[in-house]
């Protein structure tokens, strides 16, 4: 009798036609000498502690860190464009229609919203990767000397800077999360739980990062996507902002904290100092590709023609490439949003009743800055009066309207398609100088001091009264009746510290619309459930796949805690309140 076996020893294939007994015997032999050999080969793939901790190694991994910036995906997106602006009154999904990326629809309704959600399971564990990876290059960075590696500082800072940035994000997302850092031994980590420090312990976490990063910068980039002092500065402003407000377990705004808003104002001016950067003449220059901006302050750099397939296209924002360009049209601006845009006879906003009809576009007083958000049916796309956006661009019109977002979009040839998608290589702000501005005008105004909050929001409102340049049709006529003035204290606004505070609030949205601030602003000043089912009550009436919103208090402020990480954690994690 014999057996047919088929071994495989370092990839070779041996077809052996064996006695039962000498096949046993040879196949003891071959595992044996085979696992010899084997234990004494460099396993591939596996990177040592000899070759890391050298100054070309440490290099490597800062690069590896900066890498996971855009190693996003549309529906475990970095720039939280379904949890910033389709979480909020800004958008809606858009897509196909309810069942396309569903969990996104049980989110922008803020019902359903459950615990096992793959794409936030996915977004979480992406982001731990970006906090990893800047972990592992500090160890590295910290193993070497300033002799053998002058830049050590200068990386360390840039490291403390991206991590700032990652855990930030995971802040503003769940609340509740571990923090881990470079110094935590790696058999202590499944005993770090979400609830090791406070609300207020991990914001500071993240504010000592950016501290560290804003005092050992330098004073301008290296690189274009490098963080330089200013970047830094403007984070930790944002970071004490969000601290200043502080929240209860059940995520009620308790109070807001005046050392941090001072801190805001102290961060901003050192921001304010450096020169290289200030408000764009035209508020477009902001969303153009290839059109260097000097009030980005840190932005995510994309590629194309760049030696790869496709180049290192950005896609985070992929899905909102309308139909007549390529796919999916999804983040659809709200009509509320829309709306949000008319202006008075004297160019100011309609605070508290904008919404109650629908703008008309074409005859209304409006903000220009509608037309740089916001593509509405018949004018040019994105600056090109060669190209009209047209209505059977729109997917399911009957679903989520006749708008599409625009910052995010480039000019029609301008996209690069791989497979279905259309991404584009422009880049990604993620912090600007008018971000900065708005900061600091809402620390100053809960301070007491909105009188030098005033001048700050009339440079934004007057900057985008003279945006008007590239809006304009084939003909050379403007595209609406644009009409945006300045608050005069004491002639068209009374300046007390309520209405400045509703005057900033209200800014704010129009100015930052479509940039994936929208809902953690409102959670952040503790007006969400307000806001948001104000929202929904109307918006419910306009489209009807939003029968089923309802925004629900100490509970729907952040994401629940992935299931999954809860399960990885063996219950050490908590789940967050109303879950």
């Amino acid at each position: 009798m014999t057996n047919l076996k088929i071994i495989t020893k370092l990839g070779v294939q041996y077809r052996l036609i064996l006695p039962g007994m000498l096949l046993t015997m040879c196949l003891l032999i071959i595992v044996i000498t085979g696992c010899n050999k084997q234990l004494n080969i460099q396993p591939k793939g596996v990177v040592s502690g000899e070759q890391i901790n050298t100054p070309d190694g440490a290099e490597k991994l800062v690069t590896a860190a900066y890498a996971q910036l855009g190693n996003d995906h549309y529906d475990q997106a970095f720039s939280l464009w379904a949890y910033g602006d389709v979480r909020a009154d800004d958008a809606y999904k858009g897509g196909r229609d309810a069942a396309d990326i569903q969990d996104f629809h049980f989110i922008e309704t803020w019902y359903n919203t459950l615990t096992n959600f793959g794409e936030i399971d996915a977004l979480w564990y992406n982001l731990y990767i970006g906090v990893s990876r800047t972990n592992a290059a500090l160890n590295a960075l910290e193993s070497l000397d300033e002799n053998s590696f002058p830049l050590k500082t200068q990386r360390i800072a840039e490291m403390r800077f991206l991590r700032g940035y990652w855990y930030f994000q995971l802040k503003i997302l769940f609340k509740y999360v571990p923090y881990i850092d470079e110094n935590a031994p790696r058999a202590l980590y499944d005993t770090i739980g979400n609830r090791t420090y406070s609300n207020d312990e991990l914001w500071q976490k993240i504010a000592d990062d950016f501290t560290y990063a804003a005092e050992n910068l330098s004073d301008k980039k290296s690189d274009i996507g490098r963080p330089d002092k200013a970047a830094a500065y403007a984070y930790l402003a944002k970071t004490k902002l969000y601290q200043a407000y502080k929240q209860d377990e059940k995520n009620n705004v308790t109070s807001i904290d005046q050392q941090d808003l001072n801190a805001v104002v102290a961060a901003t001016a050192k921001v304010m100092s450096y020169t290289q950067y200030g408000l764009e003449s035209d508020y477009a220059n902001n969303f153009r590709l290839g059109v260097p901006d000097k009030e980005s302050i840190w932005a995510v750099q994309f590629s194309t023609d760049d030696g790869t397939m496709f180049g290192r296209l950005n896609f985070s924002d992929v899905l909102s490439t309308p139909q007549g360009i390529g796919c999916c049209d999804f983040k659809k601006p709200s009509q509320n949003l829309v709306n949000a845009f008319k202006t008075d006879a004297d160019g100011l906003p309609l605070f508290d009743t904008y919404n109650d009809q629908i703008v008309n576009t074409a005859k209304d007083n409006i903000d220009p800055r509608l037309d740089h958000t916001v593509a509405i049916p018949g004018r040019t796309w994105k600056y090109d009066p060669a190209t009209i956006y047209e209505e059977n661009w729109n997917r399911s019109p009957d679903i989520y309207g006749y708008y599409a977002s625009l910052k995010e979009n480039v000019q029609k040839d301008d996209y690069v398609q791989v497979g279905p998608f259309y991404g584009n290589a422009k880049h990604r702000v993620i912090i600007r100088y008018a971000d900065v501005l708005l900061f600091r005008a809402e620390a100053l105004i809960e301070l007491g001091r909105q009188d030098e909050a005033l001048p700050l929001i009339n440079d934004i409102r007057e900057r985008a009264a003279g945006s008007t340049e590239l809006l304009v049709n084939a003909a050379g006529n403007p595209e609406g009746n644009y009409l945006v003035k300045p608050y005069v204290k004491g002639v068209n606004i009374d300046w007390t510290q309520s209405n400045a505070r509703k005057a900033l609030r209200f800014e704010r949205r129009l100015e930052m619309a479509e940039e994936g601030s929208r809902f953690f602003d409102l959670v952040r000043w503790g007006i969400a459930d307000q806001v948001l089912n104000e929202y929904a009550a109307v918006e419910k009436t306009r489209h009807s796949v939003l029968s089923d919103a309802h925004f629900t208090k100490n509970k729907n402020e952040y994401l629940p805690i992935p299931l999954n990480q809860i399960q990885f954690s063996k219950n050490l994690y908590k789940q967050n309140y109303g879950y």
